[in-house]
């Protein structure tokens, strides 16, 4: 009976050990079938191009591929450069192992993963060069409902990957838009109430030029400019109101990240801009005694000209954004220093708050791991 003891704590191991095999078989299985799938989905979705007669446009309305004129290349080129940033994100998470799994049997499968993602890759590459040849696309509205319908379907498909590969809060993410298109965007899942004052918050890093883009449109029936934080062409930042504009003395596209925090109140149409916890910036008359509606569509990184819709390419943003919080109250100044400086004090938005469950995104626009004051600037 004295032998029980140590025979069972090696059963007890032996068992452990074969989990753990068999838990890896389980994600090398997983890693293969979602590589099958995203090759899959791109071969249905180049197979739609063909060539078409030289100066093919889709008429009327705004084209969400982007600018025709500028030639159906630069299209592919950009389609390529969003399949790249699924691949990164595909490439990310090689670097996670779950459980007690053992370093030879990472190495596995990070080989398996970064032979797969080449093969990937190379395709990708070849299969834009070859449509390249073309000079447009043969029924371009359906084509570009595809392309959008793919994107969308691998960002959902990596998105469940990377659920349960660490534990980090829901909030601890940011959004990144990698080129200036009208496809790529995230949108509330739920509207705005009215609001007589409100403080919305976020950070923002971008290099882009001329002008950042739009890192949020608020749009609500009958008025697609009612709340709006844009910047585009050789402007500086503007803050729309019902249509108002004042503008925001902030320099940011320095590519650094930066906290960002403009509040309003309807009464006199008073607003105060903030860049990393300093007032930069204050005024009135900015769409005096007009509430914010509700029953609105809130997106991020386009700006909306129609509800929910509209979007043109050369006013969408381009770079990274995170921790998006809205108030329906003025914010004092020490709880915007709070939020600029990652205070564990500093409040989260009473009717947006920055989380993955609050947010849908569309168009190949990508998700990162993001700590707000622990980011590199």
């Amino acid at each position: 009976m004295q032998n029980s003891g140590p025979a069972e704590d090696l059963k007890t191991t032996v068992m452990q050990l074969r989990e753990t095999v068999l838990q890896q078989k389980e994600t090398i299985m997983n890693h293969k079938e979602t590589i099958r799938e995203l090759k899959s989905k791109l071969s249905r979705c180049e197979s739609q191009s063909a060539p078409v007669a030289e100066g093919a446009r889709r008429p009327g309305g705004k084209n969400t591929m982007g600018d025709v004129s500028r030639g159906t290349t630069e299209t592919l080129t950009q389609l390529g450069q969003t399949l790249q940033t699924l691949k990164q994100r595909l490439e990310n998470l090689e670097n996670y192992s779950r459980g007690n799994n053992s370093s030879a049997q990472a190495n596995s499968l990070k080989d398996l993963l970064q032979n797969k993602i080449d093969d990937m890759e190379k395709q990708v590459l070849s299969r834009v060069n070859t449509l390249e040849e073309g000079k447009g696309f043969r029924n371009e509205s359906d084509q570009r409902n595809r392309v959008e319908s793919t994107l969308t379907s691998l960002h959902h498909r990596i998105t469940d990957l990377e659920k349960g590969k660490d534990g980090r809060p829901s909030e601890k993410f940011q959004l990144t838009f990698p080129l200036r298109t009208n496809y790529m965007y995230a949108k509330a899942k739920r509207s705005l109430p009215e609001m007589y004052s409100f403080s919305v918050c976020l950070w923002i890093k971008s290099n882009a030029s001329p002008g950042v883009g739009t890192p949020f449109s608020y749009a609500v029936p009958g008025q697609s400019n009612e709340l709006v934080l844009i910047e585009w062409g050789n402007n500086p930042m503007e803050i729309l109101i019902n249509d108002k504009v004042a503008k925001l003395p902030f320099l940011i596209n320095d590519g650094k990240w930066h906290h960002l925090c403009i509040t309003w109140t309807t009464r006199d149409g008073v607003w105060e801009a903030f860049q990393d916890g300093v007032m930069r910036g204050n005024g009135e008359n900015l769409a005096p005694y007009h509430p914010i509606k509700p029953e609105g569509v809130l997106v991020l990184g386009q700006e909306q000209d129609t509800l929910g819709g509209g979007f043109d390419a050369t006013q969408a943003y381009v770079g990274e954004l995170a921790n998006l919080n809205i108030w329906n109250r003025k914010l004092t100044v020490a709880e915007i220093y709070n939020l600029a400086t990652c205070n564990s004090k500093a409040p989260a938005g009473n009717v947006f708050s920055w989380s993955e469950s609050n947010i849908e995104i569309f168009g190949g626009a990508t998700k990162w791991t993001f700590e707000p004051c622990r980011s590199n600037n």
